[in-house]
């Protein structure tokens, strides 16, 4: 995936359609609760700026559901003033993604200023799937209608959107096919991401430890079968270690647990040859509640009661393994981390990658809820690298091809 990027072009006098992912959290007065989206995208925007170019700045934020009233909350208006504050510079908001009032901003554009479109995914057509297209021609003239008018406002296109690259959307992979012939590179983020998994996957530092947690195996299967062959040691965490547990015969009382995996987990288990390791014993409680008595059980979980968080001899184990590691890949929780007490394990884990950190690992941890824990317990600026995109980097961990990376130009 060694692509081009804005080092290798030149974008003065140029209009620019830089696809970013700004998709942050906000409250429900329409504030940013957290703008490390927007932090990342800021040195590729500024280098850009400082060069020279006219940048059109396009995101999508949230799930619209397509119904105007309800949608309104997923505007990109905040952003464009979080923006604004960031760059110290106006970044013109534009209350459309496509259309003439679109034309007239692009128009505005003078050296080294920007505006930001509307939220990509208030058009129907941003995320309509391939598939879907291949068999619809209306859907399919539907979405590269959309892409065209984004696609014939620029002169270049940079993609440092990295948690969006593992999906087909128009603004991500239609666009940049429609502007064969002219730039169509990484901006920085995606640079970074790219190296830092790839080196990670390549040639790691022995020995090289992953962290998955989660609630599904399902949702890890590709990454663990994957990571098998690159791994010394994977370390299962979240409610997927119940599905693990009962496949080999123990006791999960009601803790969530995936019947038709069970002939997989155990599969993956004899497979693995005991690089995969399970938690030892667990964090129970009745009920999912802030504040809900629990006790730490070892062996069988008893009826009733649901397993929610590793426990402190799985914590000192996993600590153990992370002390000596030379190469660390964390994707997934330990527990339900977001409601107290079963938080525990996902902090010790977020502070025992950052010790390793402190003694020579490299360290990458896989965006969404890992990224948020690292966040919460306060050593994100501990790790190597923080990704953008939890759902893109387990992809990427599973070797499925970004066909929104391919499309760009080689390096």
């Amino acid at each position: 995936m060694a692509k081009k990027s804005i080092d290798d072009i030149t974008v003065r006098g140029k209009r620019v359609l830089v696809r970013l992912d700004l998709n942050v959290p906000l409250n429900d007065r329409g504030r940013i609760t957290d703008d490390r989206r927007i932090r990342e995208a800021l040195p590729t925007v500024r280098r850009l700026l400082k060069d020279g170019g006219r940048l059109i700045l396009i995101s999508h934020l949230g799930r619209p559901t397509g119904n105007a009233a309800e949608d309104a909350e997923f505007t990109l208006r905040p952003v464009a003033l979080r923006l604004t504050e960031s760059l110290n510079r106006d970044v013109v908001f534009v209350d459309a993604t496509v259309g003439d009032e679109v034309r007239r901003a692009v128009d505005g554009l003078t050296d080294g200023s920007c505006c930001l479109l509307e939220n990509l995914r208030f058009h129907p057509a941003e995320t309509i799937a391939d598939k879907k297209a291949a068999k619809d021609g209306a859907l399919r003239k539907e979405k590269d209608a959309f892409a065209a008018g984004l696609a014939d406002l620029a002169d270049a296109y940079v993609n440092d959107a990295f948690g969006t690259c593992h999906r087909d959307n128009a603004s991500m992979l239609t666009v940049p096919q429609r502007m064969a012939g002219r730039p169509r590179v990484v901006g920085y983020l995606v640079q970074k991401e790219l190296r830092f998994l790839g080196d990670a996957l390549r040639t790691p530092k022995r020995p090289f430890v992953a962290i998955l947690g989660g609630a599904k195996v399902s949702d890890k299967v590709g990454a663990i079968e994957a990571l098998l062959g690159k791994c010394d040691t994977i370390l299962i965490g979240g409610a997927m270690a119940y599905t693990f547990a009962a496949a080999t015969g123990h006791g999960v009382g009601d803790s969530l647990v995936e019947p038709d995996r069970y002939e997989l987990a155990r599969s993956l288990l004899e497979r693995a040859g005991g690089k995969l390791r399970l938690p030892t014993d667990s964090v129970v409680a009745k009920e999912i509640v802030r504040g809900a008595a629990t006790q730490v059980c070892t062996g069988d979980i008893p009826s009733g009661m649901k397993g929610l968080d590793i426990g402190p001899a799985t914590i000192k184990d996993y600590a153990a393994v992370l002390h000596d590691a030379g190469t660390i890949v964390w994707n997934g929780p330990m527990g339900v981390f977001e409601t107290p007490p079963f938080e525990v394990g996902t902090m010790a884990m977020a502070r025992a990658v950052a010790d390793a950190t402190d003694r020579g690992a490299v360290s990458i941890v896989g965006g969404g809820d890992s990224a948020s824990a690292v966040e919460v317990a306060g050593v994100a600026e501990r790790v190597t690298h923080v990704s953008t995109g939890g759902g893109a980097s387990l992809e990427f961990l599973e070797g499925k091809p970004f066909a929104a990376i391919d499309v760009l130009d080689d390096a």
